[in-house]
């Protein structure tokens, strides 16, 4: 169990994580919580007295969703002042947020209670780095086997333009073009096909419902209102057709997934973003194993590969990994990107940001 001082700190933890990401907004507002917050409204009871390990349960993220999800429904003038970056002293965060925190308990109390649902399209673009650096050593086609889709929006992956460092992919006439920024050589050009795209989630959600859709749209950090944009977008897409999300644990799924033939001349790749730091161990232990077994069974026809984005906790970016079988199976680091896809730096730096150290053990929530 939590005490105070440990929930006060993951919100310094988040603004650490905010301002190494370009999030100014929100790391005044993480900082303003964990110095200003009181016990004087049920919210900021609920939050200096969360029960769980406040930074793994993504506490400031949940909280966050909740007040963005009042200013996008245009509930709250004061606040929609803080979120669009024209409230910058402390004070007035502070005095605003406890305000907020009486006046909106019973619309707020309910984004506490379940984890943050962040889908973010532009992380495919950092993926795509990894998807093509396997492609060149095992041929094109690709069959995709997402963990931790979430609402399945990087399932829409083989359907969005990526314009990676000046090398085009993807559909020409996409409603989506993913340009994160971009330091390093470009991506190489190199023939790419994604032949089939599948995922599992724990909980997985459907962005269709309107619910959800702007569930996922308080989500997304007021910093970037680009991302919100794309998000809806994506939204659309999965409307107009939608991909392969089932509900499944991971382990269970993967294992399963594994078992199942595979095509020839078709690399089977295991790709995930900002999941593994969630997982159980006993799950992630599990599909360590699984891949390592298929890893020893892979042949030059029927390749494995493991792509994934996720976080470098001591310095706050994302690294992208890909590994592949057969082959020694060891770990490359193709790149690193901010955690929403902003940037990538194909050079493995961490373009032009400075580092900004976590505190030892801690988890990100992005």
């Amino acid at each position: 169990m939590a005490d105070e001082q440990t929930n006060r700190g993951a919100f310094l933890i988040q603004q650490h994580y905010c301002e190494r990401n370009a999030a100014p907004i929100y790391a005044r507002m993480c900082a303003a919580v964990a110095t200003g917050v009181t016990r004087d409204s049920t919210i900021g009871a609920r939050v200096l007295d969360w029960p769980g390990e406040p930074t793994r349960d993504a506490l400031p993220l949940r909280l966050f969703g909740g007040l963005h999800a009042l200013v996008l429904a245009g509930q709250d003038a004061g606040l929609a002042e803080v979120y669009a970056g024209r409230v910058t002293d402390p004070a007035e965060i502070s005095a605003t947020l406890e305000r907020v925190f009486a006046d909106h308990a019973a619309a707020l109390l309910p984004w506490l209670d379940g984890p943050p649902q962040t889908n973010e399209p532009g992380r495919s673009g950092a993926l795509m780095l990894g998807l093509i650096a396997l492609a060149q050593r095992h041929g094109p086609r690709i069959e995709l086997l997402e963990i931790g889709s979430s609402a399945g929006l990087n399932l829409l992956i083989d359907r969005y333009r990526f314009d990676l460092g000046g090398t085009l992919y993807g559909p020409a006439d996409s409603p989506v073009t993913i340009r994160p920024a971009w330091t390093g050589p470009p991506a190489p050009s190199a023939p790419l096909d994604i032949v089939s795209v599948r995922g599992c989630d724990i909980n997985p959600i459907d962005a269709t419902d309107p619910e959800v859709a702007a569930r996922l749209a308080a989500y997304v950090w007021p910093d970037t209102p680009e991302r919100l944009s794309r998000v809806r977008t994506a939204i659309a897409m999965l409307g107009a057709r939608g991909v392969d999300l089932v509900r499944a644990d991971a382990a269970d799924w993967i294992e399963a997934q594994l078992a199942e033939p595979q095509a020839a001349g078709v690399t089977r790749v295991l790709m995930h973003s900002v999941v593994w730091q969630y997982l159980p161990e006993p799950v992630a232990e599990r599909i360590r194993a699984a891949m390592a077994a298929a890893g020893a069974r892979a042949t030059a026809d029927r390749p494995l590969g493991w792509v994934m984005m996720e976080p470098d906790r001591s310095v706050g970016h994302q690294n992208i990994r890909a590994r592949s079988w057969p082959g020694d199976g060891a770990w490359e680091t193709v790149a690193t990107a901010h955690a929403h896809g902003a940037w990538v730096n194909s050079g493995g730096g961490n373009g032009d940001a400075p580092l900004v150290a976590l505190p030892e053990g801690a988890r990100v929530a992005v």
